[in-house]
């Protein structure tokens, strides 16, 4: 079974995990991406994960 790349959301005390799909972004940087919606305090909220790896981005000559 392949490993998933995930995140938890924590909001209200209830969790919610999203899974984040490889993004290049257009900056040049890499990294992962997800959004979706979750329930808390019976309310519905939109969530957008950002993960942006460090350094990702190609140096200009």
């Amino acid at each position: 079974m392949n490993d998933i790349d995930m995140a938890t959301v924590q909001l209200g005390g209830e969790k919610q995990n999203f899974i984040l799909s490889k993004k290049d972004f257009k900056t040049g940087s890499k990294g992962y991406y997800a959004q979706g919606k979750m329930e808390a305090n019976g309310k519905r909220f939109q969530v957008n994960i950002l993960v942006v790896e460090i350094g990702s981005k190609p140096k200009e000559k």
